[in-house]
């Protein structure tokens, strides 16, 4: 594999602002489109075991139970598994207990959080950007060969593209941590697939894979705090020796050990085929607008959009009582795109109705 300095951007010039996440264009009183979590109330099967923690909190947590279930679910052993209080954390984790690293590669566009901690913990970040002309397909060998760390999403966060498995699997070597953001993965879905297409969460064979997984979109538990590492044992143990001690209360155990369970597994599949139909709808009627262009073929809970004065036009989204996500604060973006979560058919044509508005105004 060649190093390709052309293809690596270190940050210059205006920085987008890596702090800034949906939740700011969800301000009370909008209608959201701008934060990719599931509204639906819990199932009884989450909630009432994380209720039933509530009379017993004096007791420090356990993460046994819910590191075992989570291990079980994936086909690994315990000592595979780190909980994390939401991949958020895992992150960090990665940014402090790695400092040995030289050469730390981002590939984006892709959720901000990754990069902003490795930054805060004194790395230089190098970025390896995907073209959109391209339908932000990865390209293993625009990687530099001589990183050491390398972060990506799949699905990606903001783009909803899905990389096929071998394709991100080419990015492993000895000496490279590979780290795989994969917090929606579970709203993935393909046809003659049981399980979470492309997904590595199952491999044990890649040198230095940390698979980042997330409990919060689906189910709706994004102020619970819940995720986990999947990986080796060695990398793990680096990781949780800057890890807070229990970091990970006791109800957000509970959530996990319940969103490990088989019934939750097949619930998790029926709403991600719930997702696809949803989400085909919201592409079907983006692209009935003339100027907007959907990139790629979205696969998870969100689409992102090419929209010529979409500063305005999101402005303009909020006079009217709708939120989308701004794109211009993920690398490699710009002004021009926004992110627009999936919602329910009825949303969704109500949106594109004042969608059109706005654009004609």
């Amino acid at each position: 594999m060649s190093d390709q300095p052309s293809a690596v951007a270190p940050p210059t010039g205006v920085e987008p602002d890596l702090a800034h996440h949906g939740d700011a264009e969800a301000t009370a009183g909008l209608i959201d489109l701008a934060v990719n979590v599931r509204r639906a109330r819990p199932p009884a099967w989450l909630a009432d075991p994380i209720a039933a923690t509530l009379t017993d909190l004096a007791r420090y947590p356990d993460p046994a139970p819910a590191r075992a279930a989570v291990a079980a679910r994936h086909r690994r052993h315990p000592n595979e598994v780190l909980l994390t209080a939401g991949a958020a954390e895992g992150f960090v984790l990665i940014a402090q207990a790695l400092r040995g690293v030289r050469r730390p590669v981002v590939v984006h566009p892709q959720f901000t959080e990754p990069e902003a901690a490795l930054r805060a913990a004194g790395h230089p970040v190098e970025r390896v950007l995907l073209d959109a002309s391209d339908d932000f397909r990865l390209d293993p060998s625009r990687v530099p060969a001589e990183a050491d760390l390398v972060m990506i999403g799949n699905p990606t966060n903001p783009t909803s593209v899905l990389h096929p498995a071998q394709t991100v699997a080419a990015l492993a070597r000895p000496g490279r941590v590979l780290v795989v953001d994969e917090a929606f993965a579970d709203t993935t879905i393909a046809t003659g697939h049981p399980g979470e297409p492309e997904s590595l969460a199952d491999r044990r064979d890649l040198p230095g894979l940390l698979v980042v997984r997330s409990l919060t979109k689906t189910w709706g538990l994004a102020g619970l705090r819940i995720g986990y590492l999947l990986g080796a044992p060695e990398l793990l143990s680096r990781l949780a020796a800057v890890q807070p001690l229990w970091a990970v209360s006791t109800p957000a155990l509970a959530a996990a050990s319940a969103c490990a369970s088989a019934v939750a597994v097949q619930a998790e599949r029926a709403i991600a085929a719930d997702l696809a139909a949803d989400r085909e709808h919201l592409v079907a009627r983006l692209t009935e607008l003339p100027g907007v262009r959907v990139v790629g073929r979205p696969a998870s809970a969100f689409v992102l959009l090419h929209l010529p004065g979409a500063t305005a036009i999101r402005a303009a989204l909020r006079e009217r009582g709708w939120a989308v996500r701004r794109g211009d604060t993920f690398p490699g973006l710009g002004p021009d795109w926004l992110r627009v979560a999936v919602r329910d058919r009825n949303t969704t044509d109500a949106f594109i109705d004042v969608l059109r508005e706005t654009m004609e105004a």
